[in-house]
């Protein structure tokens, strides 16, 4: 089956067009030259209008599209308030417009979560909330279908040096990749900045020999036989996450917003948690998205994969808060941002973490995070 991407890249991309042409974007596509004004909330109760920028091509970050189909939002937010959810490809789009005071929330990977913190001069963006942690939901190495056949994870990796590879720049992916091959000293001949739909042509063509992809387009690719998944980050203990990030004027201003958006949060990952709502999670991110069967959306979410391909029996920890294992991550990943000069700081800023939000929440029902998991299930599971 095609690919059926591009009448939703040009409904995404086109509401887009003017704002990254006037933000003078870098290739990673997470660098704003306009500053944007402060935005006025008004009073603590008053209804608000909110622009949510999220990922249904991005398992992850999936919360969004539960939140999206069952307006989970309307049970917290002051009474005349209104949200549209606009679809990003990638984490660096949403950052963007949240520069621009285009999107007040975003859904988005790690590498593109942090970064947003940084660009404070343009405006202050901060990280609320987990929407999920694992080892294999952004973070996936695949290879041509006709590469060699690999004993294991690190072979695979290894065959990789010299070869070509693409990315998404700017998205966790990109991060994973980097602190990969540096880490193994691999030194492909073309690290080439592809969205996940070029990235599906090429390996339909034959031009790419691997790439780092999330889910559930990784799944797809395999599914449709144009590639093979042959190591994650379980293989080479680099985890990946799923995060919130929220303007600084709207958590400033409106502290009771907050606190709504997040409440209803948490009950997105409650019911991700329960395992009786595994389908129903699925029919909503097929009606959500184009080009992926249901059972394709059920393996990226859910579905097992062997241990010698990066498998992991956890696909996805619902942490919620920022839990330690959460702030690891992101203190690992900045210093490594760093590193590659793609940040110029190796510290986040004092308020760039909101943690009191999550924390409060969870006190106030009774609960710890991370609130739930998403265990991988065998394909004999599909459509219980």
């Amino acid at each position: 089956m095609l690919f059926k991407f591009r009448s939703i890249q040009h409904r995404v991309t086109t509401g887009f067009a003017a704002l990254i042409l006037a933000l003078g974007l870098s290739a990673s596509g997470l660098v704003s030259t306009v500053s944007a004004e402060e935005i006025d909330w008004g009073k603590v109760g008053d209804p608000v209008n909110l622009v949510v920028g999220y990922q249904p091509y991005y398992t992850e970050a999936w919360s969004g599209v539960v939140m999206k189909s069952m307006k989970l939002y309307e049970k917290y937010l002051p009474k005349g308030s209104t949200v549209k959810f606009e679809i990003g490809l990638q984490g660096g789009i949403i950052v963007n417009a949240m520069l621009a005071g285009k999107q007040h929330i975003g859904y988005m990977g790690d590498m593109p979560a942090i970064v947003a913190t940084t660009k404070d001069r343009v405006a202050d963006i901060r990280i609320v909330a987990t929407a999920g942690l694992g080892y294999d939901q952004c973070n996936n190495m695949l290879v041509r279908s006709d590469a060699p056949e690999f004993a294991n994870a690190g072979e695979a990796i290894q065959w990789m040096n010299g070869k070509v590879v693409a990315v998404p720049k700017g998205a966790c992916t990109d991060r994973f990749a980097l602190a990969v091959f540096e880490k193994e000293n691999i030194k492909p001949a073309s690290y080439l900045n592809q969205n996940i739909e070029v990235i599906t042509s090429g390996f339909r063509a034959g031009k790419l020999d691997a790439a780092a992809i999330w889910e559930p387009t990784a799944s797809r690719l395999v599914e449709e036989g144009l590639a093979r998944k042959v190591a994650s980050g379980a293989s080479v203990d680099e985890n990946d996450g799923g995060f919130i990030d929220m303007r600084g004027d709207l958590i400033d201003q409106r502290p009771d917003v907050v606190k709504a958006w997040l409440n209803a949060e948490l009950d997105a990952q409650l019911f991700m948690a329960d395992p009786k709502n595994t389908m129903a999670i699925v029919k909503m991110a097929e009606e959500q998205t184009t080009g992926f069967e249901s059972k394709v959306l059920w393996k990226a979410m859910v579905g097992t994969t062997p241990v010698l391909q990066g498998g992991t029996p956890v696909r996805n920890e619902l942490a919620f808060a920022i839990t330690p294992k959460a702030q690891a991550l992101i203190d690992k990943a900045t210093i490594f941002l760093h590193s590659i000069k793609t940040i110029k700081v190796d510290t986040l800023r004092d308020n760039a973490i909101e943690k009191s939000f999550t924390e409060d929440i969870l006190k106030e029902r009774g609960l710890s995070a991370p609130v739930g998991k998403m265990w991988a299930q065998p394909d004999s599971a599909y459509g219980m």
